[in-house]
């Protein structure tokens, strides 16, 4: 998601890496679901989200839309994100006691929240954006509380799947026909979501194909 930040009214004003300790930690929640309401159609989610949820709920993408997932337009493109609904906006995997049912198999923005990601050069670093969690403030280390197994790698695939976006939004923006930016929508739909992971291999050599697949089309 491509937004125009003013950081010194939103974070600390300093940059994370992976090695830097964040006063992100927040005590478990401690029972708090702030985070999961109110956020409107903001937790997009990626390649790698479409795959955890499919391996952790054992149910195709397909099966989650409607009810936990929607669609919605970001930076011209068509992206899957956590649906909100009820009268406080509340994510659909909470649980009767206002607890993530998924947690361990969450979203990124989730799992990272309340840091935030800024890019620039090909990469990216976190920033801890203020006044958005009442209970963080317990220093942890970045590469743990982003919460994945292999974070070299991982880092990797955001910054792909990041600049990606960037160029075919940018396409989208600077073409005229419409069948085209629908069929353009339709392709990252379809291969990166729809198209059913195998949970019992590895996700980074499935999306690198997958990515693979679709440059030679764009």
């Amino acid at each position: 998601m491509i937004r125009n930040l003013d950081m010194s009214q939103v974070s600390d004003g300093k940059l994370y890496v992976p090695e830097d300790m964040v006063k992100a930690g927040c005590g478990n929640c401690e029972g708090c679901s702030q985070c999961c309401r109110g956020m409107g159609n903001s937790i997009v989610l990626d390649p790698y989200d479409a795959f955890r949820l499919e391996k952790g709920l054992g149910k195709s993408f397909q099966c989650l839309i409607g009810k936990f997932v929607e669609l919605n337009a970001v930076d011209g493109l068509v992206l899957p994100n956590l649906k909100l609904s009820g009268e406080d906006e509340s994510c659909g995997f909470l649980d009767n006691n206002g607890r993530c049912s998924i947690h361990m198999y969450r979203p990124g923005i989730c799992r990272m929240f309340p840091l935030g990601r800024i890019f620039d050069n090909g990469g990216h670093k976190y920033f801890l954006q203020t006044n958005e969690c009442p209970k963080a403030g317990v220093k942890v280390k970045v590469k743990k509380w982003i919460d994945v197994s292999d974070v070299p790698e991982y880092e990797k695939f955001t910054d792909e799947w990041h600049f990606f976006l960037r160029d075919v939004a940018s396409f989208v923006a600077g073409c005229e026909k419409t069948t085209v930016i629908n069929n353009v929508c339709t392709m990252l739909l379809n291969i990166f979501y729809m198209k059913n992971y195998n949970c019992d291999e590895e996700f980074y050599g499935q999306f690198y194909e997958r990515l693979n697949y679709i440059r030679k089309y764009m």
